[in-house]
């Protein structure tokens, strides 16, 4: 395995858990909007923007635990274009996992969820 180091392993170790619960905070706020409301002129942008987070942070959590495998298996090292991704995506699912958290709360708030 190509060598990281712990300030590189541990926001993945941190961020990989909390992608998964925005999905399941996104799915599960989008299941309770539909059984309380239906598909409705009113709610279907939400619903729509629970889908795109869903989708946007399933991205990020492939994305990001690809590319992290693919470091494990780079043999002695892994290139520098690689790690230079690995950090990339690191900060862009961060903010994904930021925007997601916030537009889930909003739409839980906007309807009482």
């Amino acid at each position: 395995m190509a060598h990281l180091p712990p300030e590189t392993l541990k926001p993945i170790a941190d961020l990989l858990p909390r992608l998964f619960e925005v999905i399941d905070l996104a799915t599960a706020t989008e299941y309770n909007l539909f059984e309380r409301y239906g598909e409705t002129v009113e709610t279907i942008s939400e619903l729509t923007e629970l889908k795109n987070v869903t989708e946007r942070v399933r991205i990020f959590y492939n994305r990001l635990y690809s590319i992290t495998l693919q470091v494990a298996q780079s043999q002695p090292i892994a290139s520098f274009a690689t790690l230079n991704l690995l950090e990339s995506t690191i900060e862009q699912a961060q903010a994904v996992a930021d925007a997601g958290d916030a537009s889930v709360i909003e739409i839980k708030r906007t309807w009482g969820l």
